[in-house]
């Protein structure tokens, strides 16, 4: 893209423009939309807390990412949108209602942490039973589109029989969670978005 200028003389010239990138404008639209903390007290299941970045391919953390989990309770039930949204604004039923999404931006060192539950099993698309996991969705600058990945949990014994995990080991390690030693319910996983560490992303 180009801009028409005048230089000293009156004369027209092209110059080149810098470019653009997409964004970010999430601070600007999404912010109160974040919600970084799905445990409400009366919901059962596993309280976990996930930290990590999202890195870019110098392994430097992306500050204006927004990070995007979509999951099932502890049963393998996925909430019904309909009934969250109905019941947003009713207080008495919040500690009720499981949400099953979350938002979160980045800090600007790519850092981001989020509360939840461990999911229960869901059915894959040939009728067997996935592997407790957050469906995750990235957007950033410069994406046109989202990036889609997800989050699974170490040490689950259903692992071994999930259909997406059924993939090279060193490629698998970038989809499956690492347990913290600091605490039993944190859970350490990075996004990374280029290079030979590279998350598996897929196309939705």
């Amino acid at each position: 893209m180009a801009q028409v200028v005048k230089d000293a003389k009156n004369k027209m010239k092209l110059t080149a423009t810098t470019w653009q990138t997409v964004g970010p404008f999430f601070r600007i639209g999404l912010e109160r939309l974040y919600v970084d903390d799905l445990t409400v007290p009366d919901i059962p299941g596993e309280r976990v807390e996930i930290v990590g970045r999202v890195l870019d391919g110098d392994g430097q953390g992306v500050p204006d990412a927004v990070v995007e989990i979509w999951q099932a309770d502890a049963q393998g039930n996925y909430p019904e949108p309909q009934n969250v949204e109905a019941k947003t604004n009713e207080s008495a039923h919040l500690k009720s209602i499981f949400r099953g999404f979350g938002r979160i931006a980045t800090e600007p060192d790519g850092s981001f942490h989020i509360k939840t539950i461990k999911p229960g099993r869901v059915p894959a698309p040939d009728g067997t039973l996935q592997a407790p996991h957050l469906a995750v969705s990235i957007f950033m600058r410069g994406l046109l589109r989202r990036l889609v990945t997800r989050l699974y949990f170490p040490d689950d014994a259903a692992n071994s029989q999930d259909f997406i995990l059924k993939i090279d080991p060193a490629r698998q390690a970038t989809l499956i969670a690492k347990k913290s030693a600091s605490r039993d319910d944190l859970l350490e996983w990075n996004v990374v978005l280029q290079g030979p560490h590279e998350t598996v992303f897929f196309d939705c």
